[in-house]
């Protein structure tokens, strides 16, 4: 990947509750620098907001933190971002998203092994990322598996992550080692 369009902030650009949320969340990720978090984090009150709603979706969703895991791997696979992917199968596993699991899940929903939920949830959300609409064949599909509720989430779910890679990829947002 190119040079950052915009450089990680420190405490002179994120501020000092941003430059706090970015400590907090990189240590709770494993790293020394959550790229994403230094980085966002420099637009101060979007960043926040951003956040709150984030968390309203993962971790505090609806959607089971597994299926939540299985989208959001889903939807970085298919934008091609390695950022998404690298932190979602590190979160993934303490839900149990292990290696198996998320070649399938690369593989996609026609792959072996997914029970009739997991094959119409990824099929939706192959189905969002790449014609930004849900067909009525996969709708009815997933109204077995999830409530309302659910399925406005999961719409949002997919959204928020492919806005995420999309932002990543526009701004060259550095992997985090």
């Amino acid at each position: 990947m190119s040079e950052p369009r915009i450089a990680p902030g420190r405490l002179a650009e994120l501020g000092p509750i941003n430059w706090l949320i970015w400590r907090v969340l990189s240590k709770a990720t494993g790293t020394t620098d959550a790229h994403l978090f230094s980085t966002l984090g420099r637009q101060r009150r979007l960043f926040r907001a951003w956040l709150r709603f984030s968390a309203q979706l993962m971790p505090g969703g609806r959607i089971s933190r597994h299926d939540t895991e299985l989208v959001i791997l889903r939807v970085a696979h298919l934008r091609q971002c390695q950022y998404e992917i690298d932190h979602h199968e590190r979160i993934g596993r303490r839900v149990g998203v292990d290696d198996a699991i998320v070649a399938r899940i690369f593989e996609g929903p026609a792959a072996s092994g997914w029970n009739d939920r997991h094959r119409a949830l990824l099929t939706a959300v192959d189905e969002l990322v790449r014609v930004k609409n849900i067909g009525d064949e996969t709708w009815r599909e997933l109204r077995t598996h999830y409530d309302e509720r659910q399925l406005i989430e999961l719409c949002l779910l997919v959204g928020q992550y492919e806005m995420l890679a999309t932002t990543i990829a526009t701004l060259r947002i550095a992997r985090d080692y």
